[in-house]
């Protein structure tokens, strides 16, 4: 392409390679950072802290929400760790043939697809942990009613797939229907089904194509009980529901995707209230599901299966009858177990009866009863309460017993609680007891033998498509899209599987935390919260399953260089906050420093502070003729800071020595990979830090170990506590090297042998590394 720029009466522009690559250089990555910059603190979950703001190692991006846009971040989060979908963005690229005849709504997908194609590579390589996706949804929120409605995930997805397959129609052979079938994103997510309905005794077929793949809620309680009530629209027998449908038409997958899409539909329109309602059923969906059943080309089979599964469901549904029967007997509206009453009635008939009925005891026993001789009566008053008395009292205590706790050992026998016969001979209570007996052991044994035939048959139903021969086509659940809330707003996010690192991730905006299956079920089945799945989406187990992220070596060159100079300008960015944090701790120690008093004693001068050890603290790192703000000016200086920040959770977990050695290798790293790469006329990597021109020409490991030790002990890191434990650390290592372990022999003649091959070419280098190794 030579560069040119097409621009259409509407405004809309179609950008080729060269033009795209000063875009993304000089444009894009400056007005990217200046949108992170300028909403740094807006969004929720994110810190005003550098640290928070720098992708930690082997971590997701995550995707600002920019208005109303967490749709957006759910789907193409989604999308983006396809590693087909993936590569394919990454590398589109037109013809200057096909640019020059696009129409502007061709032009707009093409514009549309760069801008993902710079979210996709930022995504892949940046030193951010999230990234600002503003350009892009701008383009998509245009075809839509009005840009700050909330959009729904599938109306979202459909019109994404869309524009990426005109995108992509155009890349494969122009606009020619006839190649539709070589369109990337046609193979990738489109598939065919065949349509059969009986008409006057024949079998009418027809062949339909379909992307996302719609299922009800309602009525259903899992994914396959879904699935087989959308393809077949006749008489069809759930596995468990007694649910049954009657018309005419069945449908059979003739050609699966390799990512297959399930569209849960769960908003239904409620025609009294005049609004849309959120269905929120519970519907359970497995991580592996096997497509078998669902192909054409195993009808023969699906439908034997189908008429078994009709015949278990028959003979499951009588002995649920007869269970029921007996779990419930009785006439009368209250029912009990049969097992049970006869148990009950055996009770009662062996408890046995009291010898004192319940009405021959009196409810006010008498206090005094008539003497039982007349000359009783004729006692003296003394001897009458002694002697009458006391047989009085006898006498009440034989008719009514009472337990008197101080002078009774033991309470005398209680009635019993429970009724019982009045009278049983032991002839009839043999009888009865083994009547009882045995039917209560022929009802248990029925019991038990209903509940294991329900188990054989719920068995056998289970595992109808269980077999080989139906498990070939498995499908990988590869991302649940969630939403929460109501039909009118909510909030979207996603989970999606790491096949890398065997692990669920959930990416909520800017946030991506590792998560667990359980957590997912309870956010996606629906049922207990207002939280469920609105979109499953399925894998087949191919080779690029479990593909991880490969860096900035899956990148073309043109997009590898956008993301270094997005990486940079986000440098500068730590690089302004940490000059503005600096000079605020400085106004702040300036502020709370109490002036000194005056000594009352004109002779008492006060003594001057030791400053030996901090000139020999400064004698060991860098020159400190530059301010702080300077000193953090130099990209050297950035560099280590940078590596710091990503060194932050080693720090807080093992400590200074281990956060050191972490920010060591971070840095040694990059400049190596930097030392690495191609010198140009208008671009020499040596002059860009000190490390590199060593990494190039050779030097001792021991003088490119202290050389950058010293870039770490500088005192100007002192901006945080982090920043001065690795400081002093530094320090430390560097007075543990000892004069005897250089080489001065070597780190002499090959810094003064390189002077010499460079003198011709540059006066200045000659003087910045006669400086560096010669003072």
């Amino acid at each position: 392409l030579n560069g040119s720029v097409h621009v259409t009466d509407c405004g809309l522009y179609c950008l080729t390679y060269s033009c795209f690559y000063s875009r993304a250089l000089e444009v894009s990555a400056e007005e990217n950072a200046a949108r992170m910059k300028r909403k740094r603190c807006e969004g929720s979950g994110e810190s005003c802290s550098p640290a928070d703001w720098i992708r930690q190692e082997d971590c997701p991006v995550g995707i600002r929400n920019v208005g109303n846009t967490c749709w957006f971040s759910a789907v193409i989060q989604s999308l983006f760790h396809l590693p087909v979908f993936r590569r394919l963005v990454l590398n589109y690229c037109l013809s200057e043939r096909v640019l020059e005849k696009c129409t502007s709504h061709s032009k707009r997908n093409i514009a549309f697809m760069q801008e993902l194609r710079c979210l996709f590579a930022l995504m892949v390589g940046s030193n951010r942990r999230f990234v600002d996706p503003s350009a892009a949804v701008e383009l998509l929120r245009d075809a839509f009613r009005t840009s700050e409605a909330q959009q729904d995930v599938s109306e979202f997805t459909h019109k994404l797939l869309d524009w990426l397959e005109d995108a992509f129609q155009l890349a494969a052979n122009g606009n020619n229907p006839e190649d539709k079938q070589n369109n990337p994103m046609v193979q990738l997510f489109y598939g065919t089904f065949v349509a059969e309905r009986l008409h006057e005794g024949k079998i009418m077929s027809n062949i339909e194509q379909f992307g996302q793949y719609p299922l009800q809620v309602n009525g259903f309680d899992d994914l396959d009980e879904c699935l087989e009530g959308a393809m077949v629209e006749g008489e069809i027998e759930s596995l468990h529901s007694d649910q049954t449908m009657s018309s005419g038409q069945e449908r059979w997958f003739s050609k699966l995707p390799p990512v297959l899409t399930f569209e849960l539909s769960r908003f239904e329109f409620n025609q009294s209230l005049g609004r849309p309602e959120k269905i929120h059923k519970k519907l359970e969906f497995p991580q592996v599901i096997y497509m078998d059943r669902y192909l054409h080309k195993n009808v023969d089979q699906t439908h034997g299966r189908r008429g078994e599964v009709k015949r278990l469901k028959d003979q499951l549904t009588v002995l649920q009858q007869k269970l029921e029967g007996y779990k419930n007997y009785g006439s009368g509206p209250t029912k009990y177990p049969l097992a049970d009453m006869l148990q009950y009635v055996l009770e009662f008939a062996t408890t046995k009866p009291t010898d004192v009925s319940p009405a021959s005891v009196p409810s006010n026993p008498p206090l005094h009863t008539e003497p039982s001789s007349g000359d009783s009566s004729q006692t003296e008053p003394d001897d009458a309460g002694s002697s009458d008395g006391s047989d009085c009292l006898q006498t009440a205590t034989q008719k009514t017993p009472i337990h008197k706790p101080f002078t009774q050992c033991r309470p005398p026998m209680e009635m019993p609680l429970q009724p019982a016969p009045h009278s049983v001979t032991e002839e009839e209570l043999y009888f009865v007891r083994s009547c009882l007996q045995r039917w209560r052991a022929e009802v248990e044994n029925t019991v038990n033998e209903l509940k294991a035939s329900i188990d054989k048959v719920s068995q056998a139903l289970e595992g109808m498509y269980s077999d080989n021969s139906l498990c070939q086509v498995p499908y990988r659940l590869h991302a649940v899209l969630v939403h929460e809330g109501q039909a009118s707003a909510g909030h979207y996010w996603a989970y999606i599987y790491d096949h890398a690192n065997k692990r669920w991730l959930k990416y909520n905006d800017v946030m991506v935390t590792e998560s667990t299956w359980e957590e997912l079920v309870r956010d996606s089945y629906g049922g207990m919260t207002n939280a469920s799945a609105y979109c499953l989406m399925y894998i087949n187990t191919d080779d690029e399953t479990g593909q991880a992220l490969k860096g900035m070596d899956s990148l073309p060159s043109i997009l590898r260089r956008y993301v270094r100079e997005d990486n940079r300008w986000f440098q500068q960015e730590l690089r302004e906050w940490e000059e503005q944090f600096c000079q605020a701790q400085c106004e702040e120690v300036h502020i709370e420093k109490p002036i000194p008093e005056e000594p009352q004693n004109p002779e008492q001068e006060p003594k001057p502070e030791p400053v030996q050890e901090q000139t020999n603290e400064v004698s060991e790192g860098p020159s400190t003729d530059s301010t702080p703000a300077s000193a953090q000016d130099s990209e050297a200086m950035q560099g280590v800071i940078f590596a710091i920040a990503k060194a932050r959770q080693v720090f807080d977990k093992d400590g200074p020595e281990a956060g050191l050695i972490k920010a060591f290798h971070e840095e040694y790293s990059r400049l190596y990979e930097l030392s690495q790469e191609e010198t140009t006329p208008q671009q020499d990597p040596r002059l860009q830090h000190v490390l590199v021109y060593l990494f190039q020409n050779q030097a001792p490991n021991r003088v490119i170990e202290r050389t950058l030790l010293e870039q770490f002990a500088d005192r100007n890191l002192s901006f945080d506590d982090r920043a001065v434990s690795i400081m002093r650390e530094a320090r430390s290592k560097i007075r543990l090297i000892k004069p005897e372990d250089m080489d001065m022999d070597e780190y002499l003649v090959k810094p003064i042998r390189c002077i010499k091959l460079i003198k011709s070419d540059s006066k200045d280098i000659y003087n910045v590394t006669k400086d560096l190794y010669l003072k």
